[in-house]
C-alpha cells in the first residue's frame, strides 16, 4: 500500500463479531489524491495474542503478526507470513532515531530484509482526520 504514497495511516476498529476493520489511507504521489483501502482482520488464535490474518481482497488473507511491541504501545513491528515483508506501525508520525535504529536491528535479527523498508514521509494533513 505504501508504494508511491506519503502520509500513510492505518486505523484499526474492533467490530462486534470479533473481527477488526482495517482502514489504510495515504496520499498518492503520482496523482495527489488520497487513496483508501478497507480490509478485515481476524485473529488466528486467542484475541489477546497479536496474530491475525488480514484481507483487503475478498477471500485472500495475509499474515499479520506483531513480533515486537513498545512497552508503552508507541510502536509495533509487524511481519507477514514468512518474514518476506514487515512494517513498523507507530502512533506518532515520527519516532526518535534511536527507537527506529533499535526496531530495525530487531527486524534484522529476525532475518527481515530491512533494505526493502519503504520509509514514508508525513507532511500533509489527511482531510478524513480533521477534527
Amino acid at each position: 500500500f505504501e508504494r508511491d504514497m506519503t502520509d500513510v495511516s492505518a486505523t484499526y476498529l474492533p467490530q462486534s463479531d470479533g473481527s477488526v476493520q482495517v482502514i489504510n489511507r495515504g496520499l498518492r504521489g503520482s496523482s495527489g489524491q488520497w487513496k483508501e483501502a478497507i480490509g478485515k482482520a481476524l485473529f488466528t488464535g486467542p484475541s489477546d495474542k497479536a496474530s491475525l490474518k488480514v484481507s483487503f481482497f475478498g477471500p485472500f488473507y495475509g499474515g499479520y503478526h506483531v513480533v515486537a511491541l513498545d512497552p508503552n504501545y508507541r510502536w509495533a513491528l509487524v511481519v507477514g507470513e514468512d518474514r518476506s515483508y514487515a512494517w513498523i506501525l507507530a502512533r506518532e508520525k515520527s519516532l526518535p532515531r534511536e527507537s527506529l535504529d533499535a526496531i530495525v536491528q530487531r527486524a534484522q535479527a529476525l532475518g527481515i530484509d530491512t533494505q526493502a523498508f519503504i520509509w514514508v514521509t508525513h507532511t500533509n494533513t489527511d482531510p478524513a482526520h480533521q477534527p
